[in-house]
């Protein structure tokens, strides 16, 4: 198997919240400008934004739409809070854009009460019809559409990794939002949790004391081991997971790859950056006349096992050759 090791280069770094794209003075004579509002429940310095927001720019460029000359792109982030969403989609949709680019459930739910008319593209969104953001996947039938996380069934794998990669785990600790969200995913782990003779601790997380007292408590005990679910929170406090995970020898799964990338043991889920490029198409094809409502969602294409083998050194586990054999990425 080659074993690589894939370096993440930051396209462009982006200024503090709130700044809009420069509208360069070159737009050309009689061309109309168009507007798109972005809207990422991230904080300004996540080292995942620039990244996602390169492919979103590459992706519009590729289809002919270049910021500053026939399109302005206005940028907000929410850092997983709910008030600043709030006043950040209030904003953008009183510059009234030709279509809104949204990440994350709370940022499409906060966005939807604004405006019911204004064309939404959503990522990051696991259950758009169950949460009711659209009547059905092939046919949305509203001002939303966009790109599907991933199926709550594969939560169930994320236990089936810890057992594999920890067969002595007795116990796993689920860190999950007390939301919708969060009880699909728990549903699907408990799913699988009594063949593997895993006992589960749910730990809901709003903040960091919470995570902190939480991993604490459940690492008192022996034979744990911890899934991190997807979660607004964890991905904002994600650096302190890692730290404590390690603190208290905890094997840990992820659900995406920037979480392995910042030090995490090993993940498996879809691709975080790769929606942005695809929501680009949807936004090229709305700013030329076509409406979410008869664009259907799309599911993700591409799934990712990233393993750290540095992390599973300091924590004395020997990785299994088949995982490392299927992995599509593995940090030395």
């Amino acid at each position: 198997m080659a074993i690589h090791i894939r370096r993440r280069e930051f396209i462009f770094a982006l200024g503090g919240a709130g700044t809009a794209w420069p509208l360069a003075a070159r737009a050309q004579q009689g061309e109309r400008v168009r507007r798109v509002g972005v809207l990422i429940n991230l904080a300004a310095d996540d080292p995942e934004l620039p990244v996602r927001m390169a492919a979103f720019i590459k992706g519009m460029e590729a289809l002919g739409w270049s910021d500053g000359r026939n399109v302005k792109i206005d940028t907000r982030w929410g850092a997983a809070d709910p008030q600043r969403i709030g006043e950040y989609a209030a904003e953008l949709v009183a510059l009234a854009p030709d279509v809104i680019l949204a990440s994350g459930t709370v940022t499409v739910e906060v966005l939807q009460k604004a405006t019911r008319t204004l064309p939404i593209v959503f990522v990051q969104v696991t259950d758009p019809v169950g949460v009711g953001y659209v009547a059905s996947l092939a046919r949305p039938g509203g001002n939303i559409t966009g790109f599907t996380h991933f199926e709550y069934g594969l939560s169930g794998k994320w236990l089936e990794l810890l057992k594999q990669i920890a067969p002595g785990v007795t116990r796993a600790a689920i860190i999950r939002e007390p939301t919708t969200l969060g009880i699909g995913q728990l549903a699907a782990i408990q799913s699988v949790a009594p063949s593997l003779g895993v006992e589960l601790s749910p730990v809901d997380v709003r903040d960091a004391a919470e995570i902190e007292r939480a991993l604490a408590a459940f690492a008192r005990a022996s034979n744990g081991g911890l899934i991190v679910t997807t979660s607004a929170p964890a991905a904002l406090h994600r650096d302190l997971i890692i730290e404590l995970v390690a603190r208290h020898r905890l094997p840990t799964v992820y659900p995406f790859s920037y979480y392995v990338t910042s030090g995490g043991l090993i993940s498996y889920g879809p691709n975080t950056i790769d929606p942005y490029r695809r929501a680009a198409s949807y936004i090229d094809r709305i700013l030329k006349g076509e409406k979410p409502a008869d664009l259907p969602v799309q599911a993700p294409t591409k799934y990712e096992l990233v393993i750290n083998l540095k992390t599973a050194r300091a924590l004395g586990i020997e990785m299994p050759p088949t995982l490392l054999a299927r992995a599509d990425e593995v940090i030395e």
